[in-house]
């Protein structure tokens, strides 16, 4: 029978891989924003394991919020990836760090 410690392990498996990819690829920025989704996966897996486990749906609740977010980040980045790519004819991150303000 599969328990909770096994969708935790799985969570963390995913939140690892998202904070690696984040760390040790510094070039591409659609790679960073995988992995962010990745993060984003790991705890909503935390959120509905952790709500079914103690059978209360707030944890499922918050879990529609962090989806909600996740989808709204992903079209707004690469709209933006999108127009710099244009402009730049690059998406590299060193070249986003120009942007400063």
């Amino acid at each position: 029978m599969i328990g909770l410690e096994h969708y935790l392990i799985v969570a963390a498996v995913l939140f690892v891989t998202g904070v690696f990819g984040i760390f040790l690829n510094r070039k591409n920025v659609i790679i960073i924003l995988i992995s962010i989704e990745l993060i984003l996966l790991a705890v909503n897996i935390n959120l509905v394991s952790f709500s079914v486990y103690l059978q209360d749906l707030v944890g499922q609740v918050f879990a529609m919020f962090v989806l909600t977010v996740a989808a709204a980040e992903a079209a707004i980045g690469l709209a933006i990836l999108v127009c710099f790519f244009r402009n730049r004819k690059s998406i590299s991150v060193d070249d986003v760090s120009i942007l400063r303000g």
